[in-house]
Order: C-alpha cells, then sequence, then structure tokens
C-alpha cells in the first residue's frame, strides 16, 4: 500500500531501481532484502515460525517417568485415566485437558503371582495449544526446544509427528490466490496429490502430499472465528512430517556440518517441495528429469509465494509469550481448569488442591497483580494449575 516513490524514499534508494525489480528487469539482492526489513520493522515480524504438534514415542518408560524425566512437570497437575485408544490403557491428561498428554499402560496384577507387573512404552502428545503451553515450561526450566529434543533421544525418543507452522500474520499470502493458482495449475508440488476445501466465506485450506509428509495451507484467522477466537495470524502454512520424516528435520537441526537454523531448515523443505508461479505450467514440463529447474526457467514465481520464501530464511524461530493480565487468567481458569477442579472435588481431592493454592508461590510478576487488583484466588490458582511460569518479558527464541 505504498508507491514507488514512497518505498524508494523510505528505502534510500533510487526510484528506477524499484521499477526494474516490478518489471522483472533486476533480480531482488540480499541487500535489498535486508534494507526492507530494516525499514520496515513490522514486516520483519511478521512471519513466525513454531512448532504445533510434537509427538513422541519413549519404548522403555512409563507416562510417569515422562513427566519426571523429560518433561519435568509437577506430577499432580495430571490428571490420570483411563484410555482404549492407541492400545493403550492410560493417560495421563495436563489439568485433564488433551493439551498436554501421555498415554501408556496401566500396572496390572499377575493372577497367578499377585504381583503388580508394568509394561513399558508410552507417547507424548504436545497438540497445538500444548507446545504453546509447554514454551511457558521451558523458559521456566531456563531451556529451549533443542535441549528437549536432545534430552528426548537420551532416553530413546523417537518422533512420531511433528508439525512446524509458518505464521503469516502481515497478510502476505492470500488463499483465494492460492487456491486459484491450484485450480488454473499454477503450481509445482513433488506430491502429485492434492486437495482443495472450504469456500471464500468460511475460508480455504490446500493440502499437498499425504503422510508422511503433507504442506497445508489456510486461512487461520477465519479458521478460529469459526470456533469464536481471535487470532492476529491472518493465514498459515504447515508442515505436518511424520516418523522418519520428523526425524530427518531433527536430524539436520543437530548436523553440526551444515550449521542451519531450524528455520533455515524448515523454507528449505517448503522451497523443496512446493512452488506457485505466475502462470500455468505446461504438461510436458511437469515430466521432465530436472522439473525444478525447468519450471524456473520457464515461468516466474507467485510474487506473494516468493516474498514469503525469501523473508521466511531471515525470520527466527521465536515465540511470545503474552503478557499476563487478571482477566486473562479467570477466562483460562473457566474454560480451561474449572472442570478438571470439579473432577478433583467430586473424588475427593479437593483439600490437596485448596492447600496447593494456599502454599503457591509467586513470581514477582504474579505479585504486581494482587497488588493491583487484590484478587488474591485466581492468582494462585493459576500459578498452581497452570504452567503458565510468567515471564512476560522473556522472548522464547529457539536458535
Amino acid at each position: 500500500d505504498v508507491t514507488q516513490e514512497e518505498l524508494a524514499i523510505t528505502m534510500g534508494i533510487n526510484e528506477k531501481t524499484i521499477r526494474r525489480i516490478e518489471n522483472k528487469e533486476q533480480g531482488i539482492s540480499e541487500r535489498f532484502v535486508n534494507r526492507l526489513l530494516s525499514v520496515y520493522p513490522d514486516l520483519a515480524q511478521s512471519i513466525e515460525v513454531q512448532f504445533d504438534w510434537v509427538s513422541l514415542t519413549f519404548p522403555d518408560l512409563t507416562s510417569k517417568q515422562v513427566i519426571n524425566d523429560i518433561l519435568n512437570i509437577q506430577p499432580d497437575l495430571f490428571l490420570e485415566r483411563p484410555t482404549s485408544q492407541n492400545f493403550y490403557t492410560r493417560e495421563m491428561a495436563f489439568a485433564g485437558e488433551k493439551n498436554i498428554y501421555i498415554q501408556d499402560f496401566a500396572p496390572i496384577k499377575n493372577p497367578e503371582t499377585q504381583a503388580i507387573e508394568q509394561k513399558y512404552g508410552t507417547t507424548l502428545y504436545l497438540t497445538g495449544k500444548g507446545t504453546r503451553l509447554f514454551e511457558k515450561a521451558l523458559l521456566e526450566q531456563n531451556i529451549n526446544w533443542r535441549n528437549f529434543f536432545e534430552k528426548a533421544r537420551q532416553y530413546q525418543g523417537h518422533l512420531t509427528r511433528l508439525d512446524i507452522a509458518i505464521n503469516d500474520k502481515w497478510g502476505l499470502l492470500d488463499m483465494n490466490d492460492l487456491v486459484k493458482a491450484v485450480q488454473e495449475k499454477r503450481f509445482w508440488s513433488k506430491s502429485k496429490s492434492y486437495a482443495v476445501h472450504g469456500n471464500v466465506d468460511d475460508g480455504w485450506t490446500v493440502n499437498f502430499g499425504k503422510s508422511p509428509f503433507v504442506i497445508r495451507a489456510y486461512d487461520k484467522r477465519k479458521e478460529q472465528a469459526s470456533k469464536g477466537f481471535d487470532t492476529d495470524i491472518q493465514n498459515r502454512v504447515e508442515l505436518e512430517l511424520h516418523q522418519d520424516k520428523a526425524e530427518y528435520v531433527i536430524d539436520e537441526w543437530f548436523n553440526q556440518d551444515n550449521n542451519k537454523t531450524l528455520t533455515e531448515i524448515t523454507f528449505d523443505i517448503l522451497y523443496t517441495y512446493l512452488w506457485f508461479t505466475d502462470k500455468p505450467i505446461e504438461e510436458k514440463l511437469l515430466k521432465a528429469d530436472k522439473v525444478r529447474e525447468m519450471i524456473e526457467s520457464s515461468v516466474e514465481p507467485m510474487p506473494a509465494w516468493s516474498l514469503l520464501t525469501a523473508l521466511g530464511h531471515k525470520m527466527k524461530f521465536i515465540r511470545q509469550p503474552k503478557e499476563q493480565s487478571i482477566e486473562r487468567i479467570e477466562k483460562w481458569v473457566l474454560d480451561s481448569v474449572v472442570p478438571s477442579l470439579a473432577v478433583l472435588k467430586k473424588t475427593g481431592h479437593w483439600a490437596e488442591v485448596i492447600e496447593a493454592i494456599n502454599s503457591a508461590e509467586l513470581s514477582s510478576e504474579q505479585q504486581k497483580l494482587v497488588k493491583a487488583t487484590m484478587i488474591n484466588a485466581i492468582t494462585q490458582a493459576n500459578q498452581k494449575l497452570t504452567i503458565n511460569f510468567e515471564k512476560p518479558k522473556k522472548r522464547y527464541q529457539e536458535i
């Protein structure tokens, strides 16, 4: 939404350079992108990369060992209940919710020896919301995702699923344009499988590929609005990786020879597997030996997709924990914690809950909230019953 003249003045470059770039007479240099990001700081923060799902199996651990040794979260914050999902018999769910939960086998009594037998093997699930909650625990433990995966591997942890989300907060992408590009065959994908779902009003979703690797683009704002939530993310591109595909990402990240950041690896994968163009791609090019090279020499990339990948390589893997307020705490407690509290109360555990609330230690930020509002009960419950561990001024950043 700026003119060529305004852009040139803001960036301190010749307007002729802008025209040449727009007319495709000149390429966009590394220096140009760096300058663009420096003069438009909001653009520099417009793309956010984060984990949106993590699941790991541990062949030699129980759920309680995962809570203590892998997650390092207080065991009494997990609700134990039976399950029949994925052949497991027990589930440990944080605050009773399926955001952070572990499934394994409940101990059973041997009918012949009367001895209690424990079968080993468990799966840890961190859903989209669960990864955000767990990042607050990582901050409190003064470690990052890399440290967490290193620890998981020490315990023979194997990734069964890893989702990496690329959040477009600026609106660089337009899902209507992406869907139109798919319909007009203006895209190239390593996978021949793709599907379009949704509509203009409710939001589009486009999937490329099948398990063990799917790339998904969708209108995040409309998706959240349909659930009654608001978000500053406009569109999202997700990489959903299973089993060896998921392990590959971590292997590359840990590979000291290539020295690549997690964000660079993410956008390298995206660039390698999916590309949008400004004109339809001829069928014969899609059957060529060197498809990618042939396409890039014959048609131009879609500008928005090209900009997303160019800026994406310069983004960092970050997450900014939201600053807490009494209203935010209260809403979270009422929506997510109260049902679990009701279960504890009806099963005779209410005394332990009250004792935990009364003995909870508050951070300096929480003390400020107490002094400002005098609503002690909600704040103390938040400290004990969530993994907020709030450090609102500290920025989560992954290397």
